[in-house]
This record gives C-alpha cells, structure tokens and sequence, in this order.
C-alpha cells in the first residue's frame, strides 16, 4: 500500500485531506497533509514534511509516498522536491480533488500506476459542463400556448 502526503498552500492540504476523509474515512493513516504557512522559512517546511513522510513511510504496510503538491515551482512544490527520491517516493503538482480521490482509491496498486491513476483522475476531474441551467433559459409564456390551442 502507498501512503499520500499532500503539500500545498493554506489551508488548502488539511481541507482536500478531510475532503478525502468524507469519502473514504479509513484512510486516515495513510494521508497526511502540510499546510505551508505564508510566513514559514521554506527550510522549517521541509523539517515538518521530512518528519510527515518518514511516519507515513514506517507505517504498517506502506511501501511508497506519493506526495501531491498545488502549483508547480511555488515553495510547497519546491520543499516536495527535496523530499522525494523518485523510486520509493513520487511527485505530482497540480492536485485537485478528483486527483486526489482517485490516487486515494488506487493507493493499494503499485506506485507507479498510482501515479498514473492519480493524474489521469486529475486531468478527466476538469471540464467544461455544458447546461444550461433553468434559470438561464428563456420563459416560455404559457398563456400565449393556451390561446394558441383554443383557436
């Protein structure tokens, strides 16, 4: 099984992990979340998910971390960067919530393919819906259809 770590920009980490929390309440152990504070040194950053990952890599079971990160070359991206070796840990940037469920829900497959998954999830997340919604459309004037049929 492999363990997420999702580091991204206030307070979007804690929200997306009791996002995923919501679907899937067992993952709990399996998912940590870094905050990254506007004010924090990036090197203070990098000790706390340096820490983050080394619990969720010893936890029973795990054999990889994905970490998720928000935008690629701000300081979570960067801090994540340093932390992963590509092998045992991997990196994506751009994590969004059906990103995340999906990576969540393929967590037991083998890394790679986790990865895989987790950017497909994130890239087919994100469309264009084209309805149009009820109070978008014209109103039909109903009394006009009624002396219509009567004539």
């Amino acid at each position: 099984m492999n363990a997420i770590l999702i580091i991204a920009h206030a307070p979007l980490a804690h929200a997306l992990r009791q996002c995923a929390l919501h679907v899937f309440p067992d993952c709990g152990p399996q998912l940590g979340a870094i905050d990254v504070q506007p004010n924090v040194p990036p090197e203070e950053t990098l000790s706390t998910a340096k820490i983050a990952m080394d619990q969720l890599s010893r936890a029973a079971g795990v054999t990889g971390v994905l970490v998720l990160t928000d935008i690629f070359g701000a300081t979570p991206s960067n801090v994540a960067q340093k932390l992963v070796d590509g092998v045992k840990s991997r990196l994506i940037t751009g994590v969004n919530l059906p990103m995340l469920l999906r990576a969540v829900s393929y967590r037991n497959e083998a890394l790679d393919a986790l990865v895989s998954r987790a950017v497909i999830g994130g890239t087919q997340g994100v469309m264009q819906v084209a309805i149009t919604a009820p109070q978008n459309q014209p109103r039909r004037n109903h009394e006009q259809d009624e002396r219509d049929h009567q004539q």
